[in-house]
């Protein structure tokens, strides 16, 4: 595992120094900077993305899941074209990066935390009725986006319209330090809850009769998802299919189900295809489409695969 491990950590290593220095030109003490800040976006986004869908995946006991199925990316988008639609793209709300990005993390981690509270509030509810709340509150959202959508002005929408995929060109410096902050005080409480993964992997039954206390574990591992979900997409946008592919891959590479190794090479595979769809995004496509629109194409295929395979079995 230890061999695997490694051999994705070079092939990181060797990706992000391609992605540094290739091209760089004379201008390297302006290029190289903006080119670091997105090696250091990639990095908090990838590794929150693929931890809380590696965890999420592991409390629900389901490897075709993924943290977006409850809503989140809908609520971005909703917040988004509310802000316009209500305000202007002229607005503070709009203009001030810090303002937008604290308003989104706040109001996707208070609806989280909404939608566990009518989980837990009564005896017997599983988490399935959360999903259940999530997938059709989802779809509120998104309804509702594209009302809006419709009656704001064309020149408003191209802005809304640019917010819809995840972009690691105009990464802000100063929200990437607050993520970065954030993401690592989060990883470091989730570190308590580690221990517990490889049992919870075995479902609710067998987690509780081998002493695990399950809705504690279970509530705070939700809390962490939520956070790290809302702080990833609030910083870049919306990745839907990264964390079900990067998760899934890592889970057929290392062949094993003890997350001390499943979680890191999550990780670091989000971090290769971040990096590596980043490199196609600017050298082959030359900034005509976003990574976004390439992870989610490769990741939805995946998904179909999965289900069929699942049918299959």
């Amino acid at each position: 595992m230890k061999l695997k491990l490694s051999l994705l950590a070079v092939l990181g290593v060797a990706l992000i120094a391609v992605f540094l220095f290739i091209d760089l030109g004379t201008n390297w003490d302006y290029a190289l900077p903006r080119r670091l800040k997105k090696v250091l976006a990639i990095i908090v986004t990838g590794g929150a993305i693929a931890y809380s869908t590696m965890i999420f995946q592991t409390i629900t006991n389901n490897r075709i899941l993924t943290p977006s199925i409850i809503g989140l990316d809908s609520l971005y988008m909703l917040i988004q074209t509310f802000v316009i639609f209500s305000f202007g793209s002229m607005s503070l709300p709009s203009t001030n990066k810090h303002l937008n990005f604290f308003i989104t993390i706040v109001a996707m981690i208070a609806f989280a935390l909404l939608l566990y509270k009518l989980l837990f509030k009564r005896e017997g509810r599983n988490l399935y009725f959360l999903l259940l709340i999530g997938l059709v509150m989802g779809t509120l959202f998104g309804s509702m986006s594209t009302f809006m959508q419709v009656l704001i002005d064309p020149n408003e929408f191209l802005i809304v319209q640019g917010k819809m995929f995840a972009s690691f060109n105009n990464v802000n410096t100063d929200l990437l330090i607050i993520s970065m902050i954030i993401v690592a005080l989060v990883a470091l409480y989730g570190m308590r809850l580690g221990k517990y993964f490889d049992v919870l992997s075995l479902g609710k039954e067998h987690a509780v009769n081998l002493g695990i206390p399950y809705d504690y574990v279970v509530k705070r591992v939700l809390v962490i998802v939520a956070i790290l979900i809302a702080v990833s997409t609030a910083l870049v946008g919306p990745i839907t299919f990264l964390g079900l592919l990067v998760v899934n891959v890592a889970y057929q590479f290392m062949k094993t189900y003890r997350h001390s190794y499943l979680i890191p090479g999550a990780i670091l595979i989000s971090i290769i295809a971040l990096v590596g769809g980043q490199l196609v995004v600017e050298h082959v496509f030359t900034f005509e489409t976003t990574i976004s629109v390439i992870i989610n194409f490769i990741g939805g295929a995946y998904f179909l695969y999965l289900l069929l395979r699942e049918k299959k079995a």
